[in-house]
């Protein structure tokens, strides 16, 4: 691999680094300083997530120069702590992120899954199909979307997303209304 900011090997190591220096810094309280090139007491902010950790995690099936141009328009300092709420959500049974799935008044859900979303992976959006479908109340149904990463609702291919959702919805709405 080449040297470049955002060749394969400095994505997958800077993801992971940057991943669990957010994760340290939710479970602490303390500024991930891997984060950003601006430390929180610099620019008394949040710290914003670098562009080797949007590429390899949420622009994970964009070009570079496509993720570059997310990371510019999307990216926005923002504190960990969700993401550390969300990891620890099956650990934690007073978490703020805990879901009612046999709640009789959830209206249709549609997952949609990008082929390669190394973020939520296949694996993880169907076990959350698997556990939303038992509510008998509601719709479920879970699609996915082949060459699609995370970033599959903002990126080049957005289209075809809304797209699936609309028909999805279409569905569920009264047309005379």
């Amino acid at each position: 691999m080449t040297g470049h900011p955002l060749s394969r090997h400095h994505t997958l190591k800077g993801a992971v680094g940057a991943a669990a220096a957010l994760t340290v810094a939710a479970a602490t309280g303390a500024a991930p300083a891997a984060a950003s090139d601006e430390t929180d007491a610099e620019t008394d902010r949040a710290p914003k997530a670098t562009v080797v950790l949007v590429h390899g995690a949420f622009a994970d099936a964009a070009s570079e120069e496509e993720a570059l141009e997310l990371y510019g328009t999307f990216a926005v300092a923002a504190p960990g702590e969700p993401l550390f709420q969300a990891a620890a959500a099956n650990l934690n049974p007073w978490t703020e992120a805990k879901v009612d799935t046999h709640a009789a008044d959830r209206g249709p859900l549609l997952i949609i899954s990008g082929e390669k979303d190394n973020t939520v992976p296949w694996a993880i959006a169907n076990a959350a199909y698997k556990k939303q479908a038992q509510n008998e109340h509601a719709v479920t149904e879970i699609t996915e979307i082949p060459g699609r990463g995370h970033s599959l609702t903002i990126d080049s291919g957005w289209r075809e997303v809304a797209d699936t959702a609309l028909t999805f919805v279409r569905r569920f709405v009264d047309p005379t209304t």
